[in-house]
């Protein structure tokens, strides 16, 4: 795996590993800095039912201008830190996407 930053890796040539830390029930969906190497990532939706990552998934999928199939949480379901798979995006543009 490389890396271009703490929060941004490489997992293979066709995807990108990004650690997320999530705050639920937010005023609104955004990017909000960074938090223990990790990428902030305000949600507007309750960690209910899968809510919250739903909309991680549209966010992140909307941001980055790819379809939501091609993003998947593969670690931190149920909790607040994250791993979330990227398809078809590098890992030098994810960074630039996201970071606000």
């Amino acid at each position: 795996m490389t890396s271009a930053s703490p929060f941004v890796t490489t997992s293979d040539d066709t995807a990108t590993l990004v650690t997320l830390y999530v705050q639920p029930r937010a005023s609104r969906t955004e990017v909000s800095g960074l938090h223990d190497g990790a990428l902030r990532l305000r949600v507007a939706g309750p960690p209910v039912d899968g809510a919250a990552n739903a909309q991680i998934i549209a966010f992140l999928a909307t941001r980055l201008g790819i379809p939501k199939s091609a993003v998947q949480i593969v670690s931190g379901d149920s909790g607040r830190r994250k791993r979330v798979r990227i398809e078809g995006v590098s890992s030098e543009d994810a960074e630039r996407m996201l970071v606000p």
